[in-house]
């Protein structure tokens, strides 16, 4: 008896049904007369594929250059810019682009001076040192327990520190195992802007030094550091610092203004919505864009309605009023209510409402660009038509380090797939092994027959095992190099968009309320003001498998316009 014969006499089950004819499918099509104009349509499909001159036109090469990938912009659901006739622009960290190192500082050490002054805190606490790898956007304060966590797009808890100490496994899964963090609960508060990066770390660093001296109020500690940061913001003494010389903080991107030109030029007007009052806005803008070009003598040419103070995100829900500010002054001086938005005068506070009623633009006409999460993006997508587009300035920096690592990132894709392709197999030779000590235990075998069976089961159990060693090499291999990877760009909580095998909850609310991103608006200037931004359509599983149904809508959409039904941070 060959090897052959013994296998098929191991094996159980019986043959498989037989197809049917497609000529009785309930799915036949009844519908004559456009079934016929769907014949036609084919007919016309293969002549327009096969038009040559079409062809060669197409093949002509674009007088375009390769944009790079970290300077690209990035499309989660279609946007025809020829349908935008407005572009709106936030202001810090999304026109002007903070050298984060810098400012991240300042506010550290502004806030640490103010707790001490103001809130009580011993003198000691000036010696903790800011560590900007140790924060980084998307964390999670769990005020409850005074950690800092990082979670999947599903909100489970994936890396945590108590302090600057990485939680121990036993800790995890007393805390978290269980928990699908809720970012409503005042329990928890989410770092979502670069601004709110300090706090983070002055809250672990503060707890490292003080913890030993006895208990803390993690929740207390925690929001006396959100009040003092939010006050150096709100009373003027960072932006203060700031002004004394605005290049040292703010990098002066050369391709801004050609960007807004270009914008400007395809036909669409812009402006600048920014919760920045009028004389700092005013410093910053001008740096950035006075007489970059000459057709724009001034950074207000380029915009034509500025609104500053705009108190997002109440501006998309509240009814505040526009008030006009005298920009001769300089000082955030009111003149009085607006009854109309004009072109180069500047106004304060207002509402979305409002404002789509004096300029004559809304819906989905507009885009908004910025760089918060919740105040620019989320808040906009829930209560408007707006389009949005999210800046994220560390992006290019995450591209930037995983193309670096290309080979070991493609080394790890292939261990990943070998990991799947041998848990399968390993399940599949169990089932064989079992249906082999099945006979053997139960049936009643002829001397040859059993013989052979025993062989075939010694066999497989030595195939298994070199299966089960495999496998655990391979998920070892995977382990190490994927943490090789993701600490080599951030040592404490890897990489941004990423979370173990998931998007991180950051990435998922940019995936999921952002019609685009990018890390800086000057990537506008890649990409023609009539660009269709297209997004390829997600697949589901039986798609990715082969369905023939993944083929069809490949680019997907431009809806849903509005994200009311998604759940917010």
């Amino acid at each position: 008896m060959n090897e052959a014969q013994v296998r098929s006499i191991a094996r159980s089950g019986g043959s498989p049904p037989a197809a049917s004819d497609a000529s009785t499918s309930p799915h036949t099509d009844p519908r004559g007369v456009k079934r016929a104009s769907a014949l036609e349509a084919e007919q016309r499909a293969l002549e327009v594929l096969a038009d040559r001159d079409l062809s060669k036109l197409l093949a002509t090469p674009k007088e375009r250059r390769e944009i790079e990938r970290a300077r690209q912009i990035f499309v989660n659901r279609n946007l025809r810019m020829n349908k935008i006739e407005l572009i709106g622009f936030d202001m810090d960290y999304t026109l002007a682009i903070y050298h984060m190192r810098r400012i991240e500082q300042l506010s550290f050490e502004m806030t640490l001076k103010r707790l001490i002054a103001h809130y009580g805190y011993p003198s000691e606490i000036s010696n903790v040192l800011y560590d900007h790898q140790f924060v980084m956007r998307g964390l999670v304060v769990d005020k409850a327990n005074g950690n800092l966590i990082k979670m999947d797009r599903y909100g489970h808890v994936g890396r945590a520190y108590h302090g600057r100490q990485q939680l121990s496994d036993e800790v995890w899964r007393r805390l978290y195992r269980e928990l699908r963090v809720n970012l409503k609960s005042p329990e928890f508060a989410w770092i979502d802007t670069l601004f709110a990066l300090p706090e983070a770390c002055l809250y672990a660093g503060i707890i490292d030094l003080l913890e030993p001296k006895g208990p803390l109020d993690y929740a207390k500690l925690y929001d006396n550091i959100r009040e003092a940061i939010d006050t150096v913001h709100r009373d003027g003494s960072l932006k203060a610092e700031l002004r004394k010389d605005i290049g040292h903080f703010i990098f002066k991107d050369p391709q801004l203004g050609p960007s807004l030109h270009r914008l400007r030029s395809g036909g669409k007007k812009l402006f600048l919505l920014t919760n920045s009052l009028w004389s700092y806005s005013d410093q910053v803008m001008g740096h950035l864009l006075d007489g970059v070009l000459p057709e724009y003598p001034s950074w207000r040419n380029y915009f034509d309605f500025i609104v500053t103070g705009a108190a997002k995100p109440t501006f998309f829900s509240s009814n505040a009023p526009f008030l006009e500010v005298d920009a001769t002054s300089g000082e955030d001086r009111i003149v009085g209510p607006a009854k109309a938005l004009e072109r180069w005068k500047v106004y304060q506070g207002g509402n979305l409402v409002a404002f789509e009623q004096m300029t004559g633009f809304a819906g989905d006409t507009v885009l908004y660009i910025g760089d918060h999460i919740y105040g620019d993006i989320l808040k906009s997508k829930k209560t408007s038509l707006w389009r949005t587009c999210m800046v994220v300035q560390e992006l290019e920096d995450e591209i930037n380090y995983t193309d670096s690592r290309q080979e070991e990132i493609s080394r790890l894709s292939e261990i990943e797939l070998l990991r799947a392709r041998l848990d399968d197999e390993l399940n599949h030779r169990k089932v064989y092994l079992n249906n082999l000590e099945r006979r053997l235990d139960k049936e009643e075998l002829t001397d040859p027959l059993r013989a052979a069976l025993e062989e075939e089961r010694r066999r497989a159990k030595s195939e298994l095992d070199k299966l089960r060693r495999a496998l655990r090499q391979a998920v070892e291999i995977a382990d190490t190099l994927e943490r090789d990877v993701e600490e080599g760009f951030n040592p404490f909580w890897g990489l941004l968009f990423k979370e173990g095998n998931e998007n991180s909850r950051f990435g998922e609310q940019v995936e999921q309320y952002a019609c685009l991103y990018t890390s800086r608006v000057s990537n506008f200037l890649y990409y023609s003001p009539m660009q269709y931004f297209r997004s390829p359509r997600d697949l589901m599983p039986h798609e990715q498998a082969g369905a023939l149904s993944g083929k069809l809508s490949p680019l997907g959409s431009e809806g849903p316009a509005v994200a009311a039904s998604k759940e917010s941070p």
